[in-house]
Formats: structure tokens, C-alpha cells, sequence
């Protein structure tokens, strides 16, 4: 039977991250892969789903709390315009750091993960760890970009790095991994 068309042309790279764990006097070198793919559809649909309940979010308080304007709209001023924002930070930084995804990342069965070498270059955190504070929030600040126009950059940029990553989690020093790929390597 003739290959589907659509596979033929998906890109497959395997990332290859060794942790080396310290114990006492001898060290044990850990050897982990991921099959890293672009996931394209999977990221899109996640990014909608945190983006509409962030929308949502917003426009609600807008049109509930919100000052008539003098241009026949609402306004959030003062306090309640730092409320967006810090919905925004839970939603995504927050939700990583508390459960390892967002909503939308954990409802496609996607996880974020750490590439990241230690300080001291000893030790690259790889497994199924959590991201730090910093990474968490390097990924999300470029969301912006990675979704310009209708996220062509991040598609552009996910299609052409050899580990499938955004301009987000380039900076982050992060992939974006199957929940399925982190069961097999435990």
C-alpha cells in the first residue's frame, strides 16, 4: 500500500541528554532519549485552547469590572489592570510549574522539558523534571512572537531546528516532548 504523503514528510530527530549523577566517589553516567517530532498540530490546538480561556478571562473582567471608556468601550484601570496579567502568569508559567504543563499542553498530551546543563556543566536535567521558574517563563514571554501571524514564526522555527523547538523554547533551553516518549524512557 502506498505511503501516506503526509508522513513522508515529517522530520524525526532524536535528542540525545546524559545526566551524569554524582553518588559519594564513582559517578553513574544516565543516558536518555527523546524522539523529538514537530507535533505542529498538536502545539496549535494547545496554544488555542490556554489562549481562549486567557481571552475569556480577560474579556469577562473587562465587560464585569471594567470602566465605560470614552470610546463606547470598557476599561480596566488601576489594580484591576494587573489582574490580566497575573492570570496569564498562572495560566501558563504557574500551571508548568505546579503540574509540569498547561491546560492545553496536558489536554494534548504534551510536556515541556528541560535541556538545560547545570552550572557547573556537570549535570544536564533531562528525565521528566520539572522547568525552573526562569525557563517557564523565557518560553511564555516569547509567545507573542512564536504566535505572530497566526504563528508562522513558531511553526518556521519549529520546522527548522534540529530539536522541533519555538523561538521560546530556544531561550528556555527546553523541548517539547509526548507525555508517551517520557513513559518509555522510565
Amino acid at each position: 500500500p502506498a505511503e501516506n504523503p503526509r508522513r513522508q514528510n515529517r522530520t524525526f530527530h532524536t535528542l540525545t541528554v546524559t545526566i551524569h549523577l554524582r553518588k559519594t566517589m564513582n559517578e553513574t553516567n544516565l543516558t536518555t532519549e527523546f524522539k523529538t517530532e514537530p507535533n505542529i498540530g498538536d502545539r496549535i490546538l494547545a496554544g488555542i485552547v490556554d489562549y481562549i480561556i486567557i481571552y475569556g478571562f480577560t474579556f469577562f473582567l473587562i465587560f464585569t469590572i471594567g470602566e465605560p471608556n470614552g470610546e463606547g468601550g470598557y476599561s480596566l484601570n488601576g489594580l484591576p489592570g494587573l489582574f490580566p496579567i497575573l492570570f496569564w502568569g498562572i495560566m501558563t508559567v504557574g500551571l508548568e510549574q505546579w503540574f509540569g504543563a498547561t491546560l492545553g499542553n496536558l489536554l494534548v498530551g504534551l510536556k515541556p522539558v528541560s535541556i538545560r546543563k547545570s552550572t557547573d556543566n556537570s549535570t544536564f536535567s533531562g528525565t521528566d523534571e520539572k522547568l525552573t521558574f526562569g525557563q517557564s517563563l523565557k518560553r511564555h514571554l516569547l509567545d507573542p512572537i512564536d504566535m505572530f501571524f497566526f504563528g508562522l514564526i513558531g511553526i518556521i522555527t519549529i520546522k527548522n531546528t534540529d530539536k522541533n523547538q519555538r523561538l521560546g523554547d530556544i531561550w528556555g533551553n527546553t523541548i517539547v516532548v509526548k507525555t508517551s516518549e517520557l513513559n518509555k524512557t522510565e
